[in-house]
Order: C-alpha cells, then structure tokens, then sequence
C-alpha cells in the first residue's frame, strides 16, 4: 500500500517539473523516425555552443521508442556537456535534465532514483528562492523549451516562439536566446508570403543574431536565404560563401548553401553541395528532397529554354532528370511517409514523366493527410485542379478543387493563381452557352474574390433571372 501511495507521491511531482516530458510536444507516432534522424543528424554535423537541449530531446524521443537505457544514456551526455559548457551555471541547466531523469526512472519503475532527482530540482529551486518546490521561472528554461518545441515541426513553431520571447525578455542580448528567436522567426516566415511594409519578420532578428554569434555558420545561411527572399541576393551571397569558407558544420550546412544556389539558378552547384553531404548521411530526408527539387529545376530549365518544346538531346536530358527527380523525391518520403510538401513534388513530376495514374495516386494521398500547413493542402488542391484541367481534360474536377485552393487559408500567391483559373473557366463555359448558370455564378464568386461587388452583383442577377432554365443551360452554383 505504501509503494502505491509513494508512486502517486512522486507523479504529484513529476507533473510540476519543466522537462520535455511536461511540455506537452506535439509529436505524432508517425513523426518519431523523422525526428530521432533529424535530432542525430543534429548531434553529429552541427557544431553549436547550444547542444545540451539536443541530447536532451533525444533522451525524450528514445523514452518514447522504449529505449529507457538509451534515454539515461542521452540525459549523461547532456550532463557531461553542462559541466564542460556551463560551468558558471551548472545549477540552473541542469534543471531539464534532471526533470527528464526523474520521469525516465519513474517510468522503469526506479522511483528511488526517481526521487533522488526531484530533491536535486527542489534544492536548486530553493537556492535561487523559487516560490515553487519543483519549478523555476527563468529565462533558460524557457530557452531550452523553445528549442525543443522549434525541433518537434511546424505546428510547435508559435509556442517556440513566444518561448524565446519570454527569454528575450529577461535578457535581450543573450546571445542563444537570440539565435532561437531568430530560427523560429524565420521558420514561420516560410509560410507567410505577405510581408507588412515589405519587411520579413526574421530578417532584423538574423541580422542581430548573426552579430551576436559571428562564428555560427547556420545562422549566416539563414540569413542569407532571407536576404535572397528579400531581392538582395548579392549580399546573401556574401554570407553562404562567409559560411562555407568555415571547415565547422560544413555537412549541416551544405544543404542550405544548396537552396540558396537551387534558387539563383545555380542548380549544378546546389547539386554537388548537396550529393557531398548525402555521402555522410545518405538517407537523410531532407537532403533526398533537396536533390529531387534540384532535378526539377533542370526539367523547367530544359522547358524554358526550348519554349516547351524539347527534342533530340534536350527531350533525352528532361527524361533523365524527370526519372531522377521521381527516384530521390521517392526515396525521401521512403525515409518520411508524412512528408507532405515532397509528396507534392512527386505529384507533379509523375505529370511530367506522363505517369498520370501514379501522379493521380500521389495527389489521393497528398489529399487525404492533413498537412501541418494549410498552405501545403491549398497548393495540393490548386495543382490537383491544374491536374484535372490539362492532362484529365476535365473542367467539373478542376473547378473543383480550384474553388477549394481559394476556401483554404488566408490570401495568398496560389489564391489569386486558382482564382484566375476560376475565371478562365468560367469564361469558357459561357462562350459555349451565355446561358450556363454555373458559369455566371463563378464569375459572380471570382469577382467577389476580387473585391469587385458591382460586377458580382450583375453576374448574380443574370444567374438568377436564368434560374428557371437552368436544367436545360446546364448549369449549376459553384
């Protein structure tokens, strides 16, 4: 009775520490493989003064596989990297830690040990006069959960966000709480395509990181790809070449260097940056993706220089880069069954080889998950309806799901592209018949779209006065 008693003792405590196991991480069981690649990806190719939270997560992820003697293993190499990193302030980063000992032990049933860790957390607390027995409010705990929130995808990233925050805060020249800030900013700069006064959120916090830790490589390339977001590609490039020329992190980095030279049309070079970091981790995701997207752009390159109309060596050359983009794009999701973006990729590329069954199986699929981003679902949709509309000449499917790209998120690049596409349609549907109702009431939700309220009201009048007759038009509302 008494062990059954202790037990919920020492649960009671567990829950009021600040570790990965109370933070409530938002990871799927899909998502755990990704994760543990990505985390070790991390451990071994970047070179970063911030590594205690890493080995941490990792202890985290390993608990949730089962591996408990792995975990505490994990949790040793974070206290060995706190000693040797954060001498002046052991204490205090050891907290996380020693949270995550306590609920790894409780979970194998040592609650000894368990119990053991909880009173080192509570003397620390008392030390530094915490009104809590379990828990402190500083900023470096704040810290080390922005991390692993910002490592856990996307849907963590506002969370991590105001977690740097709250760091930022207390201490707004710290350099590490600045570089989370940073990272995170510029992540969810990705998925926001309209910028207030034209400025990216990220690109003052990179700027301000990047001053404050002149040594770190991935924060330099960061801020190089947003310079390039930005129109200011010269000066970004000053920062990818700063960033290479540094002998630390060179795997890590290469991939970002590769986007950087993918997007100024430097495929080539972007693709021997990226198959020298496949030799050191040749089932990376990410990377597999990476090399896919380039292929790709030699494919649209191929296309643009021959006005669509590629033959002799030139068809020979998409071909085999249409086959090579379909392999690595394939092999990522291999290694990333939810990897909705490179699923996309896939899609389009089957069109391109021809393989309209594969493609129509991919975009099924793409369809059916529920992306982390809305953005992702609404270019799925569009492409579905640009699908539809060219290779399965069906212009019922591909109004659609262009109406369904315009009803997903907010206002966007691929809204305007689908409602165009809405408009085209509708246009020629009533050049075949002025009377097709559904026509004019497409027309009457493109022009409401388009904030234009006179011309939606004529096309709703015109479709209601035909009403009657709709049957025989054809027609019916969007």
């Amino acid at each position: 009775m008494s062990k059954y008693i202790d037990d919920n003792q020492v649960k009671d405590y567990l829950v009021q520490l600040k570790c990965h196991f109370t933070w409530e991480l938002a990871i799927e069981e899909a998502e755990i493989p990704d994760l543990e690649s990505r985390v070790l990806e991390e451990i071994e190719f970047l070179d970063t003064k911030y590594s205690v939270g890493i080995h941490n997560l990792l202890a985290y992820v390993e608990h949730l596989k089962g591996q408990n003697d792995k975990a505490l293993q994990s949790l040793k190499d974070a206290e060995s990297l706190i000693q040797r990193e954060h001498t002046d302030q052991s204490d205090m980063r050891s907290l996380v830690t020693w949270g995550n000992y306590a609920w790894v032990y409780y979970h194998v049933g040592r609650l000894a040990d368990a119990k053991m860790y909880l009173d080192k957390v509570q003397k620390v607390c008392k030390k530094f006069s915490s009104p809590f027995y379990y828990r402190m409010e500083c900023p470096e705990l704040d810290c080390e959960e922005g991390w692993a929130l910002l490592k856990c995808g996307r849907k963590n990233y506002e969370r991590a966000q105001a977690c740097f925050q709250n760091a930022l805060e207390m201490e707004p020249e710290n350099p590490e709480f600045n570089t989370g800030y940073a990272i995170t900013t510029y992540r969810l700069d990705y998925f926001n395509t309209v910028y207030k006064n034209g400025e990216a959120p990220s690109l003052d916090s990179l700027k301000k990181a990047v001053r404050l830790n002149p040594e770190d490589t991935y924060i330099k390339v960061l801020l190089a790809l947003k310079l390039q977001d930005m129109g200011q590609q010269t000066e970004g490039e000053k920062y990818v070449e700063e960033a290479l020329s540094h002998k630390s992190s060179q795997t890590y980095i290469f991939r970002y260097a590769a986007i950087f030279y993918r997007k100024a049309s430097c495929v080539d070079k972007a693709l021997e940056l990226l198959q020298e970091a496949l030799q050191a981790i040749p089932d990376s995701a990410f990377l597999n993706h990476q090399v896919g997207l380039c292929y790709r752009a030699k494919v649209m390159q191929i296309k643009k220089a021959t006005n669509m109309q590629p033959r002799g060596q030139d068809r020979e050359d998409m071909d085999e880069y249409i086959r090579l983009a379909i392999f690595y794009l394939k092999f990522a999701l291999k290694q990333k069954p939810v990897f909705d973006i490179a699923l996309l990729h896939l899609a389009l590329m089957y069109i391109e080889a021809g393989k309209y069954r594969e493609a129509e199986d991919t975009f099924q699929k793409l369809l059916s998950m529920t992306p982390h981003e809305k953005s992702i679902l609404q270019r799925g949709h569009f492409s579905y309806g640009k699908f539809h509309e060219y290779q399965r000449r069906s212009d019922t499917d591909a109004i659609r799901h262009y109406l369904k790209a315009t009803q997903i998120g907010e206002l966007s690049f691929i809204t305007d592209k689908s409602i165009n596409s809405l408009e085209k349609l509708a246009l020629r549907k009533l050049q075949r018949n002025a009377f097709d109702t559904e026509g004019l009431s497409l027309l009457e939700y493109v022009h409401k779209l388009k904030g234009k309220r006179n011309e939606a009201l004529e096309y709703s009048e015109e479709a209601l006065s035909l009403a009657p007759h709709s049957e025989e038009a054809g027609g019916s509302d969007p």
